[in-house]
């Protein structure tokens, strides 16, 4: 209750801390000097002065006739205050969440031994990696889970937002962990709906990356496609690989996906183009982030508003005592 009552409050220190919500009265302190030259002139300079003797100015010069600034400084003080509290002093914690309804984007690399072709450099399978590590850093509050697939498909990372996790587990990435010869997408798609069919979000992508030639699996891209379609899933495809050499690219099967899966098809036929690619899709994908705000305002005006009323009645006091009848000038 008493917290107020502390010097420390009249401080410069303090008074710099605060948010001012009304800042024009604190230009009426400035005002407060001209109550007393106003009196002055129209107060003192009409009363009739009594010329007195010598002892007179013998106490005009002493301590005790400088008592007589009391009680106008009290009320200076009172007005100081009460300037103060109408200003509204505050103090103000700002706090920023962020937060998106996110994407859920399954990542499925191809790393079939047609991969370690090295039109793109330093090979497809590395610079495809390296473009996925810049894609994944581009994202925010996104899950994104990898799948990888040469003559079956297995996951390698769930969904996800530990971004970290996920580059050490591309990172891991190689063309030896399936050992099953050939290019199942079919196959690599269904992982990717198992993924993806469960969540809940608004907006769930597939990213297929291969050379296109789709030589194992069981199950038809095609049939994958339009499976995915009927879980919401949105299919983008992407054609790695040059034209030139003994590695053929064949991107019909590709560009069918793509096409029936509501996404695009992409060719890269080389390592700037295959991150352009990337940036294009994720400005297509890109998640809609929203600022929530929050301010806690704590108002300050009731400490000076209790300061002006002790100095304005520490005023009234002085001046209905012997401090008051003190000769003035």
């Amino acid at each position: 209750m008493w917290d107020w009552f502390s010097i420390e409050w009249l401080s410069w220190q303090t008074l710099r801390s605060f948010v001012w919500a009304e800042k024009l009265y604190l230009y009426g302190i400035v005002g407060v000097p001209f109550l007393f030259l106003l009196r002055w002139l129209f107060y003192n300079r009409g009363q009739q002065k009594l010329g007195l003797s010598l002892s007179t100015f013998q106490l005009r010069t002493s301590w005790i006739s400088y008592l007589r600034f009391i009680p106008p400084m009290f009320f200076s003080l009172g007005v100081i205050c009460l300037m103060l509290s109408l200003a509204r002093p505050q103090r103000v914690r700002e706090s920023k969440e962020q937060f998106s309804e996110g994407i859920d984007i399954m990542l499925a690399m191809d790393i079939s031994e047609s991969m370690l072709a090295p039109d793109l450099k330093p090979n497809r399978l590395e610079a495809a990696k390296n473009v996925a590590h810049e894609f994944i850093k581009g994202r925010f509050q996104d899950r994104i889970g990898l799948v990888v697939f040469a003559g079956e498909s297995f996951s390698v990372c769930p969904l996800t937002t530990d971004y970290e996790m996920l580059n050490e587990y591309l990172n891991e990435i190689n063309s030896n962990l399936i050992k099953t010869t050939g290019t199942a997408i079919g196959s690599a798609l269904a992982t990717c709906i198992n993924r993806l069919r469960e969540v809940s979000s608004k907006s769930k992508v597939a990213i297929l990356l291969s050379d296109g030639d789709n030589t194992a699996g069981t199950l038809d891209p095609l049939a994958a496609t339009d499976l995915a379609t009927s879980f919401g899933i949105k299919v983008y495809t992407i054609a790695v690989g040059g034209d030139g050499g003994d590695v053929k690219i064949d991107e019909n099967t590709l560009r069918e996906i793509a096409r029936e899966g509501n996404g695009q098809f992409f060719r890269a036929t080389d390592n700037q183009t295959l991150k352009n690619i990337f940036e294009q899709i994720n400005r297509l994908e890109k998640v809609k982030i929203k600022d929530n705000v929050y301010r806690d305002v704590e108002d300050f005006y009731y400490i000076y508003l209790n300061w002006a009323v002790v100095f304005l009645l520490a005023a009234f006091f002085f001046k209905n005592t012997f401090i008051g009848n003190i000769l003035e000038d």
